[in-house]
């Protein structure tokens, strides 16, 4: 950080990995690449960073299952970091399944922050889906000092806002003890967006995370996908456009479309902003993009899909277009992994609560959607009570763990911070596929006109 700052030369270090299969034998090794971001201000009184150098390498030909130990450097330079170890995760197939997946958005660089990682790391996931909102660079200006607003020193009408980029290295910091041995799977939020000068965004969200975007063909790190044993992940960009002429929404239909559910049973979906929300905090902002793309994810039976945004937890029953539907996906939203702008306590359903429709839409998507609210509940636009597609409520800090049991069978438990997990959990159901009701999560006959029974489970999650 200064008022002029040099950046370091990637080219200056190797990006060498050495692994192996037992502790302190090295017997393969991995080179990659290397690169530098600057966050630059061309205004007087203003701090410019740039970053360290950031390596990226990718391994290939590992074996599923295994556990593989490593560290990583220049070994040239005689600057190896120490021994790191880290477990692949099962090999796609019906009956292979990871053994816990940790589910966590909006973690931030507070004591809850940490409070939510030491949780994660006591349940010893094996990968850690991270729904967006992660350093929160953007609440702090370039001396490090907090802000409360994102117009900060320069005003609300500049196209620049500062950042304090130093927040980025001490949030991976945090979190290293679990993502240097754990997948760390991410996608972006609107913390992320640092929209910058020569109108640049997402400069240190797309340097500081590769995303296997190229091997699921996207083109861009704002969206991709992955499978994880038996379960097909689909991370969904809601800061990018997605409309149905969009390239996201094209490469998503084709994604889907490539799901074979006799190997990946499971599809989950995740996006940072939510579809459905009966907080007051971000209350209907993305009708656009619930309206652009529910359809397909619908069309293609997609079994869940978790959000963060709102800072609370909300699991939303089976719903399809605003009703109960039993082929629909379950919603979860836990955008409360800690940030620092507090929890979402009040409800829109709440008296006097309900929001004024047209100030409604998230300033951060007025570029890509607009206003697509309309109205409802008898001409109202929020619900006078508890929406009965609204299951479960908590404005509590805390991460889900996913665990999957079977091709049919998944356990969802939501861990709040304040909880002695021995004692009591926030929450806990378990969600179940239903191919033999639901043609669209049956890819044998999705596209047949076989009919289908009339009988459904309500009791099933």
């Amino acid at each position: 950080m200064g008022p002029k700052v040099t950046p370091l030369d990637p080219t200056s270090v190797k990006s060498i990995v050495e692994y192996g299969t037992a502790s302190g034998s090295y017997t393969m090794s991995a080179n990659g690449t290397s690169e530098v971001y600057s966050q630059l201000y061309p205004f007087p009184d203003t701090l410019n960073y740039t970053s360290g150098i950031i390596h990226h390498v990718r391994i290939t030909g590992l074996k599923p299952e295994t556990t593989y130990y490593y560290r990583c450097g220049d070994p040239t330079l005689q600057a190896m970091s120490g021994e790191h170890s880290f477990k692949t995760l099962p090999a796609p197939g019906p009956s292979n399944y990871p053994y816990r997946i940790a589910v966590v958005g909006d973690l931030g660089l507070t004591y809850n922050s940490t409070s939510t990682v030491d949780h994660m790391i006591d349940n010893n996931p094996d990968l850690v889906l991270m729904i967006g909102d992660m350093a929160y660079a953007n609440l702090y200006i370039t001396n490090g000092t907090g802000a409360s607003d994102y117009g900060q020193t320069f005003g609300k009408d500049t196209p620049t806002h500062e950042t304090y980029q130093p927040r980025w290295d001490m949030w991976q910091r945090m979190v290293e003890p679990l993502a240097s041995r754990v997948p760390w799977m991410v996608i972006e939020g609107n913390h992320e967006v640092e929209t910058q000068i020569n109108n640049e965004s997402f400069v240190a969200y797309k340097a500081r995370f590769a995303v296997p975007h190229a091997e699921s063909n996207s083109g861009t790190s704002m969206y991709y996908s992955f499978n994880a044993g038996g379960i097909h992940f689909v991370m969904i960009g809601g800061y990018i456009e997605y409309n149905k002429t969009s390239e996201q929404y094209k490469w998503l239909k084709e994604d889907l479309a490539k799901v074979d559910r006799s190997v990946t049973p499971w599809l989950i979906a995740l996006t940072h902003p939510p579809w459905y929300n009966s907080y007051l905090a971000h209350y209907r902002e993305l009708e656009c993009m619930r309206q652009s793309m529910e359809d397909l994810l619908y069309e293609y039976g997609v079994d869940v899909m978790f959000h963060g945004h709102v800072h609370a937890y909300e699991r939303i029953n089976r719903v399809y277009n605003y009703k109960y539907d039993p082929c629909g996906p379950v919603y979860i939203t836990c955008g409360d992994g800690g940030n620092g702008e507090k929890l979402a306590i009040l409800h829109a359903d709440e008296d006097d609560a309900c929001p004024d429709p047209m100030r409604t839409p998230d300033k951060n998507f007025a570029q890509l959607g607009g206003y697509c609210g309309f109205n409802f509940t008898n001409g109202k636009f929020c619900w006078d009570k508890q929406p009965a597609w609204s299951a479960w409520r908590d404005s509590s800090f805390g991460h889900g763990i996913i665990e999957v049991m079977n091709s049919t069978h998944l356990l969802w438990t939501w861990h709040r911070n304040q909880d002695q997990y021995d004692e009591i959990v926030g929450d806990q159901i378990y969600i179940v596929r239903q191919p033999h009701v639901c043609s669209n999560q049956n890819l044998l006959r999705r596209n047949k006109d076989t009919p289908l029974s009339e009988s459904s489970d309500s009791k099933l999650i």
